[in-house]
């Protein structure tokens, strides 16, 4: 049974170091920072407040704002008020707000540190009650500052229940409507306990917050476990300032997702091209001066723990990385499991693997190949949506993940795909793009790939170009893509081989729909736009060509 939760280890480090620094928060270049006691009181006269504002215990509460201070101690003032919170991703238009809004029972919002509400403020319904984090020049019906400044802390805070609902977290959406998972206190106190202990986590670590807090892995593995360990969060200012937001922080714990991976490695090889880079590694004393730096620069000089996730990271990446003493872990989680999942671990990694399963968690493969699981973090189901979450779980109760895996001898999983990713040619064969898409992105030229096949005969890669890439004439792209592919095809079964690869004249991104919040292709999305033309570019000589 739980012994504890994430608001009582948060008091819990409040009253043994209150006044140790748990947020710092950068304005105009400027570090902020919050004690454990000054976040504490803050957090205590907004859980008034909200009582204030007609939002008794049960009341659903979203949170729509980038990383900041105020969306942890919103969150916290949540929990002490007793209600639920409904985070949202912080670049979802008005027509997603909207329905995840209306699903989600919200009463009332806090709305913060966001690149462009004007275009997102007509996706709350008008009878939400609307909290601004005026910080961050977000003025509201009612502000954080004026609230705090009004009421007085709230003595006695609602006292959770293991099985009490924490939170309902909307899914990304990469296949169409998003799906409210419900996680309780329970779910949140097992997996950080069991984190801690398998990772082996060192207490009171420095952290940045940066990817969405509205994704599984950044709230539960950074936000719930740091609050648990006794952590100081720091947060980026922005964009631009990134680079430099983390070189000062330099955390201990470090989470990041493999586009970004693919973006550190771009800087390095702007500054050392690759030829140099080898050589200079290659130098005994001058290796370690190297690693040293560059582990500096990317804010990784303290990184005692760094995680990928979200998305596969290609072997070819991990080794690269390896090179230069940056030891990344790959992790395999979902929303619906509340990171109870699949680890490396500092002293057990394999690369290209996920890892092990943490203790408590029950695994089985399917006929299919499916990785099934259970245990006693796994999700409620999916709010107010009882068919669907049916149809997830299978005739044992076991989770149905979606990915297609397989163990190696020694325990270790390995991620060959997603079910609903792979598709037929025209040939009758079915193909697994993941595996492909991963040995393509070794080349630095490449950005993304998505590999798609349906109605030819034989697949194709849509890529975008890096920024190294765009450096490149067009004759040096085709003199390295083509190699590449070549090389690829030799790996692959003959029905699997790429016919060509097809540069794609704009980017992917959020803007333009085709990547989730945390960076992952919507591969139906891709296919909804460019399938027509496969039968095209099919025909077209060469092996490399442009959209």
């Amino acid at each position: 049974m739980p012994s504890s939760n994430v608001l009582l280890e948060f008091l819990k480090h409040e009253q043994e170091r209150p006044q140790s620094i748990f947020l710092r928060q950068p304005f105009n270049g400027q570090w902020k920072e919050w004690t454990r006691q000054q976040a504490g009181d803050e957090c205590r006269r907004m859980a008034a407040a909200l009582h204030t504002l007609n939002l008794p215990a049960g009341s659903h509460v979203a949170i729509l704002s980038k990383n900041c201070a105020h969306w942890f101690m919103a969150d916290l003032a949540i929990m002490m008020a007793g209600c639920v919170s409904i985070p949202i991703y912080p670049t979802l238009t008005a027509a997603s707000i909207q329905p995840i809004l209306e699903h989600s029972n919200a009463k009332a919002i806090f709305i913060g540190k966001l690149d462009d509400f004007a275009s997102q403020e007509a996706g709350i319904p008008s009878h939400l009650t609307r909290i601004g984090f005026d910080d961050y020049n977000r003025n509201e019906q009612h502000n954080w500052n004026n609230l705090i400044a009004s009421s007085s802390p709230l003595a006695t805070l609602h006292q959770w229940q293991p099985d009490d609902v924490f939170t309902i977290i909307y899914t990304s959406g990469t296949t169409g409507k998003a799906k409210g998972v419900m996680h309780t206190f329970g779910h949140v106190d097992i997996t950080a306990t069991t984190a801690i202990s398998e990772l082996q986590l060192t207490p009171q670590p420095t952290m940045l917050s940066y990817l969405p807090l509205s994704h599984i892995a950044e709230r539960i593995g950074i936000e719930c476990i740091g609050i648990y360990l006794g952590a100081t969060y720091s947060f980026v200012e922005s964009i631009d300032s990134f680079a430099k937001n983390i070189g000062e922080v330099q955390p201990h714990i470090f989470f990041a997702v493999p586009r970004l991976w693919g973006k550190f490695r771009e800087g390095v090889l702007n500054k050392l091209p690759q030829k140099k880079l080898d050589l200079l590694l290659s130098i005994p004393i001058i290796n370690n001066i190297i690693r040293k730096s560059i582990k500096k620069k990317l804010g990784l000089a303290r990184a005692e723990f760094i995680f990928s996730g979200s998305a596969p990271l290609s072997v070819e990446m991990q080794s690269w990385f390896n090179r230069l003493d940056v030891k990344i872990l790959q992790a395999l989680g979902m929303t619906e499991d509340c990171l109870l999942a699949h680890f490396e671990r500092p002293t057990a990694r394999r690369f290209g693997s996920v890892g092990k399963p943490f203790k408590g968690l029950q695994v089985k493969i399917s006929e299919e190949g499916e990785l099934r699981l259970k245990s006693a973090a796994i999700m409620n189901g999916y709010y107010k949506e009882p068919e669907l979450t049916a149809e997830v779980f299978d005739e044992d109760g076991y989770l149905r993940t979606g990915d297609i895996c397989e163990y190696d001898h020694d325990g270790f999983l390995f991620v060959t795909g997603r079910l609903k990713d792979q598709f037929k040619t025209d040939k009758g064969k079915f193909i697994a793009p993941t595996p492909i898409e991963l040995k393509l992105s070794a080349n630095t030229d490449i950005e993304m790939t998505c590999v798609v096949g349906m109605g030819i005969p034989q697949p194709i890669a849509l890529v975008t170009l890096s920024e190294l890439g765009k450096q490149k004439t067009k004759e040096q792209l085709i003199e390295s893509l083509s190699a590449t592919l070549a090389t690829v095809n030799t790996t692959l079964e003959h029905h699997e081989q790429l016919d060509k690869i097809v540069l794609m004249k704009e980017n992917w991104s959020m803007e333009n729909g085709l990547l989730t919040p945390t960076l992952k292709i919507k591969r139906n999305q891709v296919e909804k736009i460019h399938q027509q033309f496969y039968p095209k570019w099919f025909e077209v000589k060469g092996k490399v060509i442009w959209e």
